[in-house]
């Protein structure tokens, strides 16, 4: 089974004046924290960005091994970089992740492939019912087909794509504990405070 994983970048983060990606943590960037951690476990990494100048900024850290592609439309919403994503990635499943989850684990990672077997996707839910759509894992032709119907009726975010997805098996958090107690996967880089949390975490 070939597989993917497809890291969303194309975002800037007013709060840290930058793409979120290229954030610092540690004396490496966010994106290859993210990278380093799931990149053996997969055939296949793609980055999507934004603009051009995104590209230009993200190929020389993430080296020729990773294919950086440029958001399809136009629109900043996640349902447009993951349609991209799932249009050049060649896996039959694709891992999608944001670009701001430096502890990503590797364990939680394979574990939401090898339940993504004939299943149109395994995505993780919380309690509450929230859902996690950025940590994920899709069969690519189906999400591909999804995302695009989703953005044709200008539904634009990603739950509108999984609306659209036939066979989708959500796995408790409290599952997902076993492998990773503290759920540290799910810890995004959003503010300011967040990267000094992350640091702390790192010592």
């Amino acid at each position: 089974m070939k597989t993917s994983v497809i890291v969303l970048a194309g975002g800037f983060s007013k709060r840290f004046g930058q793409n979120k990606g290229l954030v610092v943590l540690a004396s490496k960037p966010l994106i290859l924290h993210v990278l380093d951690r799931v990149s053996k476990i997969v055939n296949e990494s793609l980055v999507v960005v934004s603009s051009e100048s995104q590209r230009d900024a993200f190929t020389p850290l993430v080296g020729s091994e990773t294919k950086v592609v440029i958001d399809k439309h136009k629109v900043g919403s996640p349902i447009v970089g993951a349609l991209t994503g799932f249009e050049n990635a060649s896996g039959e499943y694709s891992l999608l992740l944001p670009c701001d989850a430096p502890f990503v684990s590797k364990e939680f990672a394979s574990l939401l492939f090898d339940l993504c077997v004939k299943k149109s996707a395994v995505i993780p839910r919380w309690p509450n019912r929230y859902i996690e759509p950025l940590h994920a894992v899709y069969h690519t032709r189906s999400a591909l087909n999804a995302s695009e119907k989703a953005y044709k009726e200008k539904k634009l975010d990603l739950r509108s794509m999984i609306a659209n997805l036939r066979g989708v098996r959500y796995i408790s958090t409290l599952v997902l504990q076993q492998i990773d107690p503290k759920l540290m996967t799910l810890f995004n880089v959003n503010t300011p405070e967040d990267l000094k949390r992350a640091e702390s975490m790192l010592n």
